[in-house]
């Protein structure tokens, strides 16, 4: 083992140990920024269907960016005219953006593309590495882009991703695989307590009768607690409530005490 994937075992340890997204993801981006790579975007979705993501809301999206940017990226959907896009959704495994600097240069790019990496260019992307993660599920897909700090070219990222490419994939793994195990934090989608604790009794395959007793409530308070988890979720039926709490990892979760970091 070289000294370079020495140095990070502890970010890794750290990393295991973490409770939440935020912290996981506050941990993985300080790396990635100390090898020139200060911004970051990373999304994930269980929901894969061709190119499209499904619904946002159910989608983790993270970046280090500031919330202009974030909508600009996310929100407006600017993220799936790019070119890294179009690889991610279609590749394992990871590259520089040599290639789309070449693709764009020989007119290789559709036109939305050339547009996207227009765009990219005048607000100083110009060069990073895209890592795209194998996934278990075909509905699921998880990709990071890192962007190349102003002034590094492309051929300085060439350079830095020769040397560091095995700890920079093995953070960026690892961050991956904890952060689709931690609840989603995403406040659209968020559950009460209440409403949590009715579907898991539900997914244990207790009755409403049942959970009234076990909650020390009416029947009638269960249907209203299940009733407002599938509005918040979506979806039509308790069994596609509990199906779908559980994807994004809302129910049986243990309640963490990690400090917070939070996300820019």
């Amino acid at each position: 083992m070289g000294t370079n994937m020495t140095a990070a075992l502890p970010l890794i340890s750290s990393m295991a140990e973490a409770g939440t997204v935020d912290e996981v993801w506050g941990l993985a981006t300080g790396f990635f920024g100390s090898l020139g790579f200060g911004r970051a975007n990373y999304g994930f979705t269980r929901f894969l269907y061709m190119r499209n993501v499904g619904d946002p809301d159910d989608a983790i999206f993270l970046t280090t960016g500031d919330a202009d940017y974030a909508r600009f990226y996310f929100q407006n959907g600017f993220y799936a005219r790019t070119p890294v896009y179009r690889w991610a959704v279609s590749n394992v495994g990871a590259c520089t953006w040599k290639w789309v600097r070449d693709a764009f240069e020989a007119g290789q790019l559709t036109p939305e593309e050339m547009d996207a990496v227009r765009q990219n260019a005048a607000i100083g992307i110009v060069a990073g590495v895209s890592i795209s993660f194998p996934e278990a599920s075909t509905r699921s897909k998880g990709a990071l882009g890192l962007i190349a700090d102003p002034g590094i070219s492309a051929d300085q990222v060439e350079a830095i991703w020769d040397r560091h490419r095995d700890e920079l994939m093995a953070v960026a793994h690892l961050m991956h695989l904890k952060i689709i195990t931690l609840p989603q934090p995403a406040a659209k989608r968020s559950l009460t307590t209440r409403q949590r604790q009715a579907l898991e009794w539900v997914a244990d395959g207790k009755t409403t009768q049942d959970v009234a007793m076990l909650m020390e409530v009416s029947p009638a308070m269960v249907e209203k607690h299940l009733r407002l988890a599938r509005e918040a979720l979506q979806v039509e039926t308790t069994t596609q409530a509990v199906a779908k709490a559980s994807l994004l990892n809302m129910i049986f979760q243990r309640v963490s005490k990690a400090p917070m970091v939070g996300k820019s």
